[in-house]
This record gives structure tokens, C-alpha cells and sequence, in this order.
């Protein structure tokens, strides 16, 4: 007598069949339309923080050097994520979607330095126009840490979306895989 086995072939029918039953229930990944809205709200945060870093470089001085080269690292590393996502916005969903949400992280605390080092720096200024052209510079970075966060915390949705749906989908493709199991042990003929 035959017994059945379960092939590869079989794997893949019930792996599919999780991946229908998932798109049907519970739980979504982001769509492109949602990646590309955040990569859009990105384009405009990078669009108001990046003058403000030569700002903050110029007006702070050389001992803040090193925190602008941080600042220029993460706007590069944000625009070439961006530049990415924009070809393969399902790209979004797995490792390099959780390394944007950092980088988003990131920026969005750079720029409340930025603000926090101006305002110290106003405090010591030497002349009004000085510590006025500080003020401002403080306002910005606040204003743009802001939006980076607000930018970080919608990345940061979609990224939890991927991640419940991800394992949502795991679950479920175990489950019709132990379920394809049983029906083969139940339906197989016993060898002789």
C-alpha cells in the first residue's frame, strides 16, 4: 500500500492558504499607499530640518561639529531609505522598515538638540542679535523635531502593522500546516 507524504508541494498549498485566510481576517500589512504618505511626510521633514543643520553648524560653532555630522548621517541615511522605498514600497515591510523608524527616531531627537544647544547657547550670547538669531534657530529645530516625531510615530504604526501581520500570518501557517498533517496520518493507508 501507498502511504502519503506531506511535499514540499503540499507545504506551499497550505502556506498559500494562510496567506488567503490572512488577507480575509485580522490582522493587514501597510498597503503602498500608506508607505508612500509616510515617505512623502519624510521628504517634508528632511525639507525643513536639513537647512537648519548648516544653520545650527554655522551659528553654534565648532563644538558642535560632531553633532551636525551625526545630524548630516541620519538626513543622508533618511533620503537614500526614502529614495529606496519610493521604487519598493513593500520594502517597507521587513528589516529596513524598522531601520527608517530609527532613523526617524533619531532625527527627531537631533532636532530637539538643536533647540535645547541654541537656547543654552542665547543664554550666554554676547549681543541681542545674536541671541535673537539663536531664538529663531531654537524655534526651528523645535518646530521640525515635531514633525519628525509625528512622522516617526505614523512610520512607527505601519512598522507594528507589518510586525502583528507578520505573526498573525506565521501563526496561521502553522496552524493549516498541522491541520494538513493531521488529515494525511488520518487518510493514509498503513503499509503492510
Amino acid at each position: 500500500m501507498v502511504r502519503y507524504r506531506c511535499t514540499p508541494a503540499l507545504a506551499l498549498l497550505a502556506v498559500t492558504f494562510a496567506v488567503l485566510a490572512n488577507a480575509q481576517t485580522g490582522k493587514t500589512f501597510p498597503s503602498d499607499d500608506e508607505i508612500n504618505l509616510v515617505l512623502t511626510q519624510t521628504e517634508r521633514a528632511i525639507q525643513l530640518y536639513k537647512p537648519l543643520i548648516d544653520r545650527e553648524e554655522i551659528e553654534m560653532g565648532k563644538s558642535y561639529a560632531d553633532a551636525v555630522a551625526r545630524d548630516r548621517q541620519v538626513m543622508k541615511a533618511l533620503e537614500t531609505a526614502v529614495k529606496g522605498f519610493k521604487g519598493k514600497p513593500q520594502e517597507f515591510n521587513g528589516p529596513l522598515g524598522f531601520a527608517f523608524f530609527e532613523w526617524l527616531d533619531d532625527a527627531s531627537r537631533n532636532a530637539l538638540l538643536c533647540a535645547s544647544g541654541a537656547i543654552s547657547s542665547q543664554i550666554s550670547a554676547g549681543n541681542t542679535e545674536k541671541a535673537n538669531s539663536l531664538i529663531h534657530l531654537a524655534q526651528n529645530c523645535l518646530d521640525a523635531s515635531t514633525l519628525i516625531y509625528t512622522v516617526s510615530e505614523n512610520a512607527g504604526s505601519l512598522y507594528q502593522r507589518y510586525v502583528d501581520a507578520e505573526q498573525q500570518l506565521a501563526v496561521q501557517a502553522t496552524e493549516v500546516a498541522e491541520k494538513c498533517t493531521n488529515i494525511l496520518k488520518r487518510n493514509s493507508p498503513i503499509q503492510k
